[in-house]
C-alpha cells in the first residue's frame, strides 16, 4: 500500500449510487470535462424510485426538481408521479451519455496515498481520484425491535414492501408512523377499500398543505430556510393555524414544538395528500404508538390492544453507511455524513456526500445544487481531464 503511485489524471471519479443524486453529480462532472463512473448495485438506475409505492409523487414541483442539464418534461405534470420519475432518470442517463456500471456494489472505501480504493462486488478493486457517495437517504428499511414482534401472528411488513392497497381491500390495517410515507399510505388504503385504517402516532407531526392558492410549500421552504429558527417556527405556527384545521378531537392536536426546530432534529413536515380529510371524516383513526406485540394483538402505549389483520410499519430508513465509510471517521453520532455537498471531510479529502438530507426546499433541488458545486470543486482540485470513451472501470 505504501508504494501506491500518486493519483493519475486517468483515474476516474467514482460515484456510488445510480439514483438522482449520483446521476446529477456524474452529469455535472462530465460537463466539467471530468470522467465519472457511476457504480450502481442494482440492474438499473433509480432503483429506490422503482421500488416505491405506486401512488407516490414528488412533493416538490416539476420545475424545481429538475437535475442539471435536463428539464423534467411538462407532460409529466406539476407533481411528478413515481413512474415518471423513473422515466426521467433513465432519460437523464441517456441524454448525458453517462458511464454507468450496474450490478456492482461497493462494500468499502479506503484512502491509499492520494487515491481512493473501492472494494466492490466480485473482488473488484477500483482506483479513483475522488469518490462521491450517493447511496440514498432511504437506503435500509428500519423496523423497530418491538417486544413480541417476531412471534406476531398477523401480517407485518415495512412500508418499503407496500405497493398499492389491492391486497388490503376489506381488511383492518394499522399503519405505524405519521411521517409522509405513513400518512400517504393510510390515505391510499382508505381510497383503496380497506375496511378499517388506523394510524399509530408517537409524535404528532407538523402538517402542511402541498400547495395553497397555487403557491407550493416548497417555495416557502426555499424562502425561509436561511432565516432564524425561531422566526420560521413562528411563521409556521401562524400558517398552520390558518391553513390546517384543528384535529385535536380526532387525536392529532397541534404540535407543541416549532416546525423548523423539529426539522433541524430530522423530522420533516407531512405534506397533506389526503390525510386531513380522511382523519376529519373518521376514515383514518389515530391511535397511540405501538408498544409491543402479543400473539395476534398489537399493544399500544396507552395500554389498549387491537387486533388488525395487517400492520404496515412506516418507521423510516437507515443510511447504512458504516460498513462503507464508518472506519474513516466521517459520520456523526447518528450515522449521517458529517459534511455534505462540496465540503469534503477534513480527514478525507476527495470524499463527498450528496442526498443525505431531506430539506424543506426539496431534496431533488438540493442534490442538483450539490452536484454542480461538487463538480466544480473536483475540477478545480484535480485539473481538467478530457472525458474519454466510456469503458470498463479502472481496476
Amino acid at each position: 500500500m505504501a508504494n501506491t503511485p500518486r493519483s493519475r489524471p486517468d483515474h476516474p471519479v467514482y460515484v456510488i449510487g445510480g439514483g438522482p443524486g449520483g446521476l446529477a453529480v456524474a452529469a455535472a462532472l462530465r460537463a466539467q470535462g471530468v470522467r465519472a463512473v457511476v457504480l450502481e448495485k442494482s440492474e438499473a438506475v433509480g432503483a429506490s424510485w422503482r421500488a416505491h409505492y405506486d401512488r407516490l409523487r414528488l412533493h416538490t414541483t416539476r420545475r424545481l426538481s429538475a437535475l442539471p442539464g435536463l428539464p423534467i418534461p411538462r407532460s409529466f405534470g406539476r407533481w411528478v408521479a413515481r413512474a415518471d420519475v423513473v422515466r426521467y432518470l433513465e432519460k437523464y442517463a441517456e441524454f448525458h451519455e453517462l458511464e454507468i456500471v450496474t450490478g456492482v456494489e461497493v462494500s468499502r472505501v479506503e484512502r491509499v496515498g492520494e487515491d481512493w480504493l473501492l472494494h466492490a462486488t466480485g473482488g473488484r478493486q477500483l482506483t479513483g481520484r475522488a469518490v462521491v457517495v450517493a447511496t440514498g437517504y432511504n437506503h435500509t428499511p428500519r423496523l423497530p425491535e418491538w417486544p413480541g414482534r417476531d412471534a406476531y401472528r398477523g401480517e407485518l411488513i415495512h412500508a418499503s414492501a407496500y405497493r398499492n392497497p389491492r391486497p388490503y381491500e376489506g381488511k383492518d390495517v394499522l399503519v405505524v408512523g405519521a411521517g409522509n410515507t405513513g400518512a400517504e399510505i393510510a390515505a391510499d388504503l382508505v381510497e383503496g377499500g380497506a375496511a378499517r385504517v388506523r394510524l399509530a402516532v408517537r409524535t404528532v407531526p407538523h402538517i402542511v398543505r402541498r400547495s395553497t392558492a397555487g403557491w407550493p410549500a416548497q417555495r416557502t421552504g426555499i424562502l425561509v430556510r436561511r432565516l432564524p429558527v425561531r422566526l420560521v417556527d413562528k411563521v409556521g405556527e401562524l400558517m398552520g393555524r390558518v391553513s390546517i384545521p384543528d384535529l385535536s378531537e380526532q387525536g392529532l392536536p397541534r404540535p407543541d414544538t416549532g416546525l423548523y426546530s423539529r426539522l433541524r432534529e430530522g423530522a420533516v413536515p407531512v405534506q397533506d395528500v389526503g390525510l386531513i380529510d380522511a382523519v376529519r371524516k373518521g376514515k383514518v383513526e389515530v391511535v397511540g404508538a405501538v408498544d409491543s406485540f402479543d400473539g395476534d394483538k398489537v399493544l399500544l402505549a396507552d395500554g389498549s390492544a387491537i387486533t388488525p389483520d395487517a400492520v404496515i410499519a412506516a418507521t423510516g430508513y437507515r443510511r447504512a453507511l458504516e460498513p462503507l465509510v464508518g472506519h474513516l471517521g466521517v459520520l456523526d453520532e447518528r450515522g449521517r455524513p458529517a459534511t455534505r455537498g462540496a465540503r469534503a471531510p477534513r480527514e478525507a479529502a476527495g470524499l463527498y456526500f450528496t442526498g443525505f438530507t431531506n430539506p424543506i426546499s426539496g431534496m431533488f433541488r438540493e442534490m442538483a445544487i450539490d452536484a454542480e458545486k461538487i463538480a466544480r470543486v473536483i475540477r478545480k482540485s484535480a485539473g481538467r481531464t478530457v472525458t474519454g470513451d466510456p469503458g470498463a472501470p479502472t481496476r
